[in-house]
């Protein structure tokens, strides 16, 4: 595998330059690079950006960064950087959601992917049937927000089934990831609906792949954190679009009582089952905290006193979140399938709250807080993110030894904190994502939000709560992973580590793409 080299700026700038000059690469695509020079910036502007992320904590300047108006430009890039003597990094960004600079490109070129939304002359999201069969799908290229596939795809009564809680990031950024929410325990993660892709490889191919072609391509891809390449098109499975929603919030004092109806509820997932629910999460809350958080409004106003007091008597609470979809077809039947669902948990009498919102509004609950926040100049701050995913058989250990202890003890938590359960056998194994061996195990998301003075108060405890894990021998993995040795990655992905570094060497030997998550930096062990 050939090392990678970071460049000054001028040294690529000047690789570009030359190419076009002295004939190095005569092709059409980079001539019209040339006389669109605003494709390839090296402004202040473009690269503050473009070096900065969501997490606010990390600053890693390009040299350039890219703006294309179609994929082409992309391949093209992407096939110049591999062929030449000095390859240099390269990294696809969405909108920059990452949180510890997984989408940077330091001394290397950074795509601007919202440029190819804004730029391409074709349809970046397209609904069709399968004729032979009635399948449903949408392909949709990988820089098209999720929001946006929401909307097109509804215009046409059909929706996808798996989804992010936060809809204003990228399809290609998700499915480099995994792409989690509440209705993961059901459908599985985003990357188990995906059935087809277009792939830009780190050699500059364009290859088309699924579960039957290019096999390996596919599912090296789907959660491969962008290692493998970047995603040009995914084909996504969709179903009937429901109308509207029945959205419930439980509460509970005992932290056993709270996961066994978790594992129970969640133990109905048929795709096709009527007797399921279709959306389950849960929230921690904390007595020093609001009962509603930025990412959703949902407790009525009158009811904040009652519940901050029933927080307050415990210090720890926790919240079962719950959904039912229907539309004009099981509208009389609805309330009875919740009702038979919800039948003996074991919630607090009286602290059950319901609403009932269209389909888009309960899908799009978070923007809502963060327009709110973007209103109060809170949008912009750090972001010190832990997401974790934890077995099933040590969760009551995670309880105690974290949520009781370290997180009360620091009384620092800012920010929804999330814990609901998920079925290992929605995942698909052969892709590049990792989760515990057993087969239910939690997602524990702490999205911490903190001043620039604070943020090192968060990343303290973070590492207080992996290091009890460590300790505790805590199976944990975590899901947008961070980690700063080989050693780290090498553990993370476990029996998975050979087959990740072989289809890095197969797919990206230049170790060209994504350098921001420092899996291969300086070479693979």
């Amino acid at each position: 595998m050939t090392e990678n080299h970071p460049l000054p700026a001028y040294f690529i700038l000047t690789f570009f330059l030359s190419c076009l000059k002295s004939g190095i690469n005569k092709s059409k695509p980079w001539t019209g690079l040339h006389q669109q020079p605003n494709k390839l910036r090296h402004d202040p502007e473009a690269l503050n950006l473009a070096a900065s992320d969501y997490g606010n904590m990390v600053k890693e300047a390009p040299a350039a960064v890219l703006q294309p108006s179609s994929i082409n430009d992309v391949v093209h890039l992407i096939s110049y950087a591999y062929n030449n003597p000095i390859p240099f990094p390269i990294a696809a960004r969405g909108q920059g959601h990452s949180v510890r600079g997984q989408a940077m490109a330091k001394n290397g070129v950074v795509i601007d992917m919202s440029a190819l939304r804004r730029n391409r002359k074709t349809a970046g999201i397209a609904v069709f049937a399968r004729r032979w069969t009635g399948e449903l799908y949408a392909d949709v290229g990988g820089e098209q927000l999720w929001i946006d596939v929401l909307n097109a795809t509804l215009a046409y009564g059909v929706t996808p089934v798996s989804w992010t809680d936060y809809l204003y990031i990228t399809v290609g950024g998700t499915l480099s990831n995994g792409g989690i929410s509440g209705q993961s325990f059901r459908y599985g993660p985003q990357v188990s609906n995906v059935v087809e892709m277009d792939v830009v490889t780190g050699k500059g191919n364009m290859v088309t792949c699924s579960a039957k072609k290019n096999s390996e391509l596919f599912h090296a891809v789907l959660g491969g954190l962008g290692q493998f390449g970047i995603i040009a098109r995914a084909r996504i499975a969709l179903e009937p679009a429901p109308n509207r929603v029945k959205w419930v919030r439980m509460l509970y004092s005992n932290f056993s009582a709270f996961t066994k109806d978790q594992e129970r509820l969640i133990s109905l997932n048929g795709r096709k089952q009527a007797s399921a629910l279709d959306y389950l999460e849960g929230l921690v809350l904390l007595h020093h905290g609001s009962p509603d958080s930025w990412r959703s409004s949902f407790f009525p106003p009158s009811d904040h006193p009652r519940i901050i007091s029933f927080v307050n008597q415990y210090s720890v609470v926790y919240c079962l979140e719950v959904a039912k979809y229907y539309d004009h077809h099981t509208l009389s039947t609805v309330d009875k399938e919740l009702e038979v669902l919800l039948a003996g948990l074991d919630y607090e009498s009286g602290f059950k709250f319901e609403k009932d919102v269209t389909y888009v509004e309960f899908l799009n609950r978070v923007r809502t807080g963060e327009l709110k926040l973007q209103s109060k100049g809170l949008w912009d701050v750090s972001h010190p993110w832990l997401n974790l995913f934890v077995p099933k058989s040590r969760i009551l250990d995670f309880d105690s030894g974290v949520f009781k202890d370290i997180v009360l003890k620091r009384n620092i938590t800012k920010g929804p904190v999330l814990i609901y359960p998920m079925n290992r056998s929605k995942w698909d194994d052969r892709n590049s994502t990792v989760i515990p061996e057993e087969e239910v195990f939690y997602t524990i998301g702490f999205l911490h939000s903190s001043g620039f003075d604070e943020r090192k108060l968060f990343d303290e405890q973070n590492e207080e709560i992996i290091e009890f894990c460590t300790k505790s021998d805590i199976q944990i993995k975590q899901y947008l992973p961070h980690y700063n040795t080989q050693t780290q990655w090498i553990h993370h992905f476990g029996s998975k580590w050979p087959t990740f570094r072989q289809r890095k060497i197969k797919f990206d030997p230049k170790l060209i793409l994504s350098p921001g998550h420092k899996i291969f930096n300086p070479s693979p062990v």
